[in-house]
């Protein structure tokens, strides 16, 4: 069997080799026990390591040390030609790069064939935020006073109001919102932990909810401490609240595909084109480098031109004939 059948699927009979197999293992236990890697991350790491040594393995490949860079391009070009995107393949790559640091680190390897390993080029992707228009009638979509209605509304009030991801709002038990100085306390990625502020709307809307809504459902269940609960008093899932937004959203405007991120990206945005200074947005977000939130503040760049192009009278998109027919650029 020659190394290009690393670009193949391994055959469902072919057992990984136990060099392979253990140390994709040990990886998995590294990152779950000394990295504190988030739930989520364990997950999408071990996927993404686990079809890798299985692709090495079918190229005959027994131990990390006889990985050669071609290997590593083979067994990428395979998850390439299943039809993912770029950014499926550079998280792929960086689990595949993060788990050779590791054989090299723990000796199971002379050095790290991934590192000379190039991804494919792709544009940088603006996070798409909504208009603060379409927020407030989203927000506003979730009326009435029903156990299952107050939640709702408390969910998009907290997303909106502290940019929350939506595994770290199931994630809220009671004694992490203090509604009265208005600030959640929540665990982000790699189990840190960070201070959020909350806007009155929205702690006004977590309060009655707990106060109102949250004693019916929980009572249905063995009690639970979780802020947000489902109809049998159990911690809300993360599918749960993910359905929660997409059916308000579709209350405002049935063809639009809206998820928990993008109140994320809209709190973000928003902020910065409202004048926040960026690093207070970083840490309200919980980057860990500030570079991941200047994206926002292309989002913001980009609608300033778009305003501009529009309504000024000497924009490329104003007046009549620009409207009917955009000149191409120089």
């Amino acid at each position: 069997m020659t190394r290009s059948a690393a670009a193949q699927p391994q055959s469902p009979k072919q057992a990984v080799p136990p060099a392979l197999a253990a140390a994709a293992s040990d990886f998995e236990d590294y990152l779950r026990i000394e990295r504190g890697a988030a739930v989520a991350t364990v997950k999408a790491y071990r996927r993404v390591v686990r079809a890798y040594v299985a692709r090495l393995a079918a190229a005959g490949i027994n131990t990390p040390s006889q990985v050669r860079p071609r290997d590593v391009t083979d067994a990428l070009q395979a998850v390439s030609d299943s039809g993912v995107g770029a950014s499926t393949l550079h998280r792929a790559l960086a689990a595949i790069r993060h788990f050779h640091r590791f054989c090299l680190r723990e000796k199971l390897a002379p050095s790290n064939p991934a590192t000379l390993v190039d991804g494919p080029r792709r544009g940088l992707a603006l996070p798409r935020a909504l208009p603060a228009e379409f927020v407030t009638a989203l927000i506003e979509s979730a009326s009435g006073g029903s156990p299952a209605q107050l939640r709702d509304r408390a969910i998009l009030e907290l997303l909106y109001s502290s940019g929350l991801r939506v595994s770290e709002l199931v994630g809220l038990d009671l004694d992490d919102v203090d509604l009265e100085d208005r600030i959640v306390r929540c665990l982000g990625k790699g189990g840190k932990e960070r201070l959020v502020p909350l806007g009155r709307p929205a702690a006004e809307a977590v309060a009655r909810w707990v106060r109102e809504g949250r004693p019916a459902m929980v009572r249905r269940g063995r009690g639970s401490a979780a802020v947000f609960v489902s109809a049998r008093g159990q911690r809300l899932s993360r599918q749960s609240a993910w359905k929660t937004v997409k059916t308000h959203a579709a209350k405002v405007d049935p063809e639009a595909r809206v998820f928990p991120h993008a109140l994320r990206h809209s709190f973000a945005t928003h902020l910065v084109a409202g004048g926040a200074d960026l690093r207070v947005v970083q840490e309200a977000l919980g980057h860990a480098r500030l570079s991941t939130t200047q994206v926002y503040t292309l989002v913001s760049r980009e609608t300033l031109k778009d305003v501009y192009e529009s309504a000024h009278p000497r924009g490329r998109r104003s007046g009549p004939r620009a409207r009917a027919e955009r000149p191409p650029a120089d």
